[in-house]
């Protein structure tokens, strides 16, 4: 099986590489440690004396920072040396600045080739193999299976679109799933998914969400939030309307929204958080008929902005704190998928989400019963929403209570994880 993937690998890889070469371009920051790719894995000391040494990979800034916790965790039981590997510039850099101190090795993820696979195996050398969410790399399981490295699939969840296609080919699946020894799967929905899929009975663990345990780098103090708010331009007494990792389309229904609530005489200010940071300049044209600010150019706003737009990364939880309610994106069409709820319900800020939230959809269906969310169907009833949340303080107060109450509720997953990997050290 492992020889077909490794043959139409190559036409398919070679076909992929305007598409990935365009968005690397796009992004930037691809350049920084690029051989790192074809497992040029630099000045990576050898394994510690008695220690056991974990692989762990990450692709994006979800998972990267869904890991702060169990890093913690391992740190503090000590015996094992984490190498963090991770897919995107953004999640690199990220991985940089804050797992320094917690991982023996950071760096970037090979190619799923065989010669560039196994030339990062063959020099990371791991006693245990750990991937994240619905990431499967089969070159890279097939390695782990050859060595006889425990392999575990974290946070584990399969989307709508990935359980569709998995379908289809039930043996591959079967085979591929078959490789671990153990999946903790996030919730009810994805474990069934998985046994479906034919992973064996078990491996199966329902460990929940580890998102859910992550915390921002810093919990602002009431003076804080003033001093960011005064740093974005607005006033004391505005109402800060967040737009949380929005996709296209969605800027133009909060700006819509801000016309809105305004004419109500009520003083609000909108925070946008692009899910892309380089979507900046389509996002510059929509906004530059208000008084604005873009972090990128000036991180400190005139007094009396009413759009920030937030085009950096790494930040988004630490803005949040400045919100009163927020808008979560990817979840109007044309986008599906949705962005998280989380870091918002944490932090009790009140949400307003579309209809499109299938890569949430329990922990979206939790929320909803709890009634601590405003889900809607549409542009039209978002900025209705909104509005809503504006004119009335005891509804963004409700809402925040129940969305805080439902977040402690649902924590304590990466404890269960870590169980789960005390097994295999």
């Amino acid at each position: 099986m492992i020889w077909l993937y490794r043959l139409l690998f190559v036409p398919a890889f070679l076909l992929a590489i305007p598409y990935y070469a365009a968005r690397m371009l796009r992004r930037g920051g691809y350049a920084k440690d690029f051989s790192h790719r074809f497992g040029g894995q630099k000045n990576l000391p050898k394994p510690g004396r008695g220690k056991k040494r974990v692989w762990i990979q990450a692709v994006s800034v979800g998972e990267t920072e869904a890991l702060a916790s169990l890093l913690d965790m391992l740190a503090a039981r000590g015996g094992a040396e984490v190498v963090l590997t991770v897919t995107t510039s953004t999640a690199y850099k990220i991985a940089r600045e804050k797992y320094a101190e917690k991982c023996f090795y950071i760096g970037v993820f090979p190619i799923d080739f065989f010669p560039f696979s196994r030339r990062a195996w063959n020099k990371i050398k791991p006693d245990l193999c750990v991937l994240m969410e619905g990431e499967l790399w089969p070159e890279h399981m097939h390695q782990a299976k050859s060595r006889g490295v425990p392999l575990v699939l974290l946070n584990a969840r399969m989307s709508d679109r990935s359980f569709a296609r998995y379908l289809k080919i039930p043996y591959f699946a079967r085979r591929l799933l078959g490789k671990f020894s153990a999946i903790c799967a996030s919730n009810a929905l994805d474990m069934d998914r998985f046994r479906k899929l034919g992973a064996h009975e078990d491996t199966l663990v329902l460990t929940g969400n580890m998102k859910f345990d992550s915390k921002p780098a810093k919990t602002l103090s009431p003076e804080e939030k003033l001093a960011l708010r005064g740093e974005l331009g607005f006033g004391e007494d505005s109402l800060v309307m967040l737009g949380s990792s929005t996709w296209r389309g969605e800027e133009e229904m909060l700006l819509s929204a801000l016309d809105k609530i305004r004419a109500e005489k009520i003083d609000c200010r909108l925070l946008l958080v692009p899910r892309h940071a380089e979507r900046r300049e389509q996002i510059k044209r929509l906004i530059e008929a208000y008084p604005h600010c873009v972090r990128s150019v000036s991180p400190r706003a005139e007094r009396g902005t009413l759009v920030y737009l937030a085009d950096t990364t790494g930040e988004l939880r630490m803005l949040t704190q400045a919100a009163d309610f927020a808008f979560v994106g990817k979840s109007l069409p044309p986008n599906v998928g949705g962005q998280t709820p989380i870091d918002c319900a944490a932090l009790g800020v009140p949400i307003v989400y579309g209809p499109k939230m299938a890569n949430f959809r329990r922990a979206c269906e939790t929320l909803e019963r709890e009634n601590a969310v405003i889900k809607v169907p549409d542009a039209d009833a978002a900025k209705d929403a909104l509005l809503r949340l504006a004119k009335d303080a005891e509804l963004r107060a409700g809402l925040a209570g129940r969305a805080k109450k439902w977040h402690e509720s649902n924590r304590g997953a990466t404890e269960r994880a870590r169980e789960v990997l005390s097994r295999f050290l």
